[in-house]
């Protein structure tokens, strides 16, 4: 049958809010995966959108989902719509309307929500306004219905939670607080690489490979390529990453840089400079300078303002496993203790400015005077607004100095323990693998949120028939989906990286690491024993359940769990009702 062109209209909008939804997914979804790392200072936010860039891309395009259910995961029956193409054209435009719609809203409100249930409820909303409220599966079905969605409310946090506390229980009584804990993450890091390899491997097996058909592999060849993985990847951590961290935190080498990694074994033989120690050979990892949690109030009630919990809080050293034993060491501790003093730079004046700017002179659209705004007025404000998002700091944002939300974080962030600084940074190259790896799989399973709605929209228009159970996603549809999402993390991801990590409690490498695994190994067993889970729902859980483990309630800000709680509630809520409205109103409005 030929392309619906009456339908052009449809077809227009439905591109224009796929796109927007693939925006915004990146702008609240994707930020999820790398918030904890931008929070610990694993990466910086550049480095995030480029990391996202690179393995949402790979995931999407190398090993994503080739088919996508025409109705998300069985909520409603594909026999609604009664072979009507226009009506299945209309009612997935309507979803991914209002799924868009509520994920922009809840993006610029700073509530992390899931991209997930958003268009699983816009669909059931689709379902009620077209075959009645009995349409959609109310039931558990197989953990395909709305049963199991919301059961997963629950289920998806607590199994987090415990997965991620049994982790970081390990990492801390293991490592953070023995005698000498940057010896004991050194000799138990290969280790650690071995577990998050062989759990990033069975994320990508069970979750994130469709297209490849990995799962289909027998029980044992599964097993083993796992655990081989895992063994290479703890093989190659021995060889490669174990002298290079050894060379920046016990030799105090600061001359070592990223490329130096590559030379492997030769660095135990790197001499490391004459004034080693005397200057920090890595970053400060730190979020606060000098709090000692052990010195909190001991009421209920947060201080009224910031000076007034400073001074609640006084100043201690930041770890108390990480004892100065020489000058150099105290040389190197005083000079992290000292505060960054930029010096002046000279101010330009405006007669600078004027010479340095061409002037537009004469008739303001005359040639040159268009390439003057174009080049000194359009060109600079277009790539602000593109780089902003990627260069902002979130801390500072998280910081807001002066204020009783500030006050109420240096609390929070007062009553959990910071460890060795040599140590967290040991923690970061897997914190980045973790993330990297939730990146990829990711880009291969939810980007289809937004690109399986739309592969049902371009079915249904271009060939005039009602897309049947499956519908085929192509490669560009992918690509052109990877492109807004990587663009959404981009520009607009730092507005929810900012409400999650340490504005939830204090977040470092060897916390945040233990949070993305904890929640990893969530999704592979919910996926494995078919039941739904959120990504989004996984990280909080496990960010509540490392941050548990301090022992000190006062560590978790709990009002911002339930302000985010009370945003995946309301996404049921709101975009179901919402979709079933309008598509009712559309549907059932007088014909003139």
């Amino acid at each position: 049958m030929p392309t619906l062109h009456q339908y052009d209209y449809l077809f227009a909008f439905g591109v224009i809010f796929c796109t927007l939804d693939a925006f915004m997914i990146g702008a609240n979804d994707v930020a999820n995966a790398f918030a904890t790392a931008v929070a610990s200072k694993s990466l910086t936010m550049r480095q995030a959108t480029v990391a996202a860039a690179i393995f949402e891309f790979a995931g999407a395009v190398l090993v994503g989902a080739r088919v996508a259910s025409t109705i998300k995961n069985g909520i409603v029956p594909a026999n609604i719509f009664d072979g009507n193409a226009g009506l299945q054209l209309l009612s997935f435009v309507n979803a991914i309307f209002v799924s868009s719609v509520w994920l922009t809203i809840a993006t610029k409100m700073g509530w992390p929500v899931s991209t997930t249930y958003s268009i699983v409820s816009a669909i059931a909303g689709v379902g009620i306004a077209v075959g009645g409220f009995d349409a959609p599966n109310w039931g558990w079905a197989g953990g395909k219905g709305l049963g199991a969605i919301f059961g997963g409310l629950v289920i998806a946090p607590a199994m987090a939670a415990a997965f991620a506390s049994v982790v970081y229980l390990m990492v801390k009584y293991v490592v953070l607080v023995r005698a000498n804990p940057t010896r004991w993450a050194l000799l138990t890091g290969p280790f650690w690489f071995m577990v998050v390899a062989c759990v990033c491997t069975m994320s990508i097996v069970y979750k994130g490979a469709p297209s490849l058909g990995l799962d289909d592999m027998s029980p044992g060849k599964t097993a083993a390529a796992i655990l081989l993985t895992g063994f290479v990847v703890g093989l190659l951590a021995a060889v490669f990453w174990l002298p290079f961290v050894y060379g920046k935190v016990i030799k105090k080498d600061y001359t070592l840089r990223w490329y130096h990694f590559f030379l492997g074994p030769m660095l135990w033989n790197r001499k490391a400079p004459e004034d080693a120690g005397s200057r920090s050979a890595v970053k400060d990892f730190r979020i606060r300078k000098s709090l000692d949690h052990d010195t909190l109030p001991q009421t209920g009630d947060a201080p009224a303002t910031a000076q007034t919990a400073e001074k609640a809080i006084p100043h201690a050293e930041s770890s108390s496993s990480s004892a100065i034993e020489n000058p150099a060491q105290a040389k190197a501790a005083e000079l992290l203790q000292e505060p960054h003093q930029p010096e002046a730079l000279p101010r330009e004046s405006a007669l600078e400015r004027e010479v340095e700017t061409p002037q537009i002179e004469g008739f303001p659209l005359a040639p040159r005077n268009l390439w003057i705004i174009l080049r000194y007025k359009v060109a600079p404000l277009v790539w602000k607004s593109i780089s902003h998002g990627s260069s902002v700091d979130i801390h500072a944002m998280q910081a807001q100095e002066g204020t009783s939300e500030a006050a109420r974080m240096a609390v929070i962030h007062g009553a959990a323990k910071q460890y060795d600084n040599d140590t967290e940074y040991a923690f970061t190259f897997m914190q980045v693998l973790t993330s990297c790896t939730a990146s990829f799989a990711h880009g291969a399973n939810d980007l289809s949120n937004a690109i399986g709605p739309f592969s049902v929209i371009y079915y249904t228009w271009k060939f005039g028939l009602p897309a049947g159970k499956n519908s085929e996603i192509e490669v560009w549809m992918l690509v052109y989906g990877a492109s807004a999402l990587v663009l959404g993390l981009a520009t607009y991801g730092y507005n929810i990286m900012a409400v999650l990590g340490n504005r939830i409690t204090l977040i470092s490498p060897s916390r945040g690491f233990t949070m993305e695994l904890g929640a990893a190994i969530t999704v592979i067993l919910a996926s494995q024993y078919g039941i739904p889970v959120s990504t989004t729902m996984c990280i909080t859980g496990a960010t509540v359940g490392v941050s548990c483990c301090n022992g000190d309630w006062r560590a978790t800000n709990w009002r911002q769990i339930a302000w985010i709680y009370c945003g995946w509630l309301g996404t049921i809520v709101v975009v179901m009702t919402a979709s079933a409205c309008l598509l009712a109103i559309v549907i059932n409005a007088p014909r003139l």
